[in-house]
């Protein structure tokens, strides 16, 4: 488990991050969501233990992490930006990880990048960005760390790569306790990985819930009303979102589902139906309630 506690960071007058408190679940991946300046990246590069916070701590399973070799070595980051050593080879990284990491396993890096089909041989200089970055998310899982610290992970990967990328790391939950935590600016590339997610903006934490509890508490209606309807939608449901074109009706509804179709039914609409939430919708609806626009907040 991580645990970030009242945690700030500065630089100069910028103030990157401010009182940020998160606790982070084992055996879990966990969305940092945000635009470029939110703070995704120093509060990685703190929890990597590459920052020491001004403010407040961070511990790794109990252990705190700043100026800890133990705490460090149960985490691996993986950078938005690729550095490598200068004429250093793809095989090269096998013999400096390991010397680091004492988990590393050697074979199977040498395995992947078969899989990968990169040359050992050639200078990593020579990589494009996107092949730097499997590099680095290939190296993470070879460390088999426990926890993998992913920013902006599948920026600069082609569709066919990013989800292969996914089934990778589904794959090596299963198999090993492993934690992602997966910092981004696109919530269409987190949705469909991700068990609890985090929005940051301007340095703080706007909201930090479980996925499956987002999803079951907020439910998007259709509907065409019967002309002698008694009660109106506002007295009988918890409306976030309301459009009205010609007559029909769309809503985002926080409540039960059950309670919300037996509400529906009751009032015998000329047509109606429960349509799902995207997880971009869902932060929509959530944030607006708290007076922010995500639209402005989240590609």
């Amino acid at each position: 488990m991580i645990e970030i506690k009242q945690v700030s960071k500065a630089f100069e007058e910028i103030e990157a991050v401010r009182k940020i408190s998160l606790d982070i679940q084992s055996q879990n991946v966990f969305g940092m969501l945000g635009t470029n300046g939110a703070g995704k990246s120093t509060l990685l590069r703190m929890i990597a233990g590459v920052l020491k916070p001004d403010e407040g701590e961070i511990f790794i399973d109990g252990i705190k992490v700043w100026d800890t070799p133990e705490a460090k070595s149960l985490c691996f980051y993986i950078s938005d930006e690729q550095f490598f050593y200068p004429n250093a080879t793809a095989g090269d990284m096998n013999k400096f990880y390991s010397k680091y990491y004492l988990k590393f396993d050697q074979s199977r890096y040498m395995e992947l990048l078969k899989r990968f089909g990169f040359d050992s041989k050639r200078k990593i200089q020579t990589f494009s960005k996107g092949m730097k970055k499997q590099l680095s998310i290939i190296l993470g899982l070879c460390t088999n760390v426990p926890y993998l610290l992913c920013d902006e992970t599948f920026d600069g990967l082609d569709p066919v790569m990013r989800q292969g990328i996914k089934s990778i790391f589904v794959k090596e939950m299963d198999k090993r306790s492993l934690t992602l935590i997966i910092a981004s600016h696109n919530l269409r590339e987190l949705e469909d990985i991700c068990d609890h997610i985090g929005l940051l903006h301007k340095g703080g934490v706007l909201l930090s819930r479980e996925l499956a509890d987002l999803k079951c508490n907020l439910h998007k209606l259709q509907c065409v009303p019967a002309e002698n309807m008694g009660k109106s939608f506002h007295e009988l449901f918890d409306i976030l979102k309301f459009e009205q074109r010609g007559r029909l009706i769309s809503m985002t509804v926080r409540g039960d589902k059950e309670e919300i179709l037996k509400k529906m039914e009751h009032l015998k609409p000329v047509y109606f139906e429960a349509l799902p939430l995207s997880l971009e919708e869902i932060f929509i609806s959530e944030t607006e309630v708290t007076g922010y626009d995500i639209k402005n907040l989240i590609l």
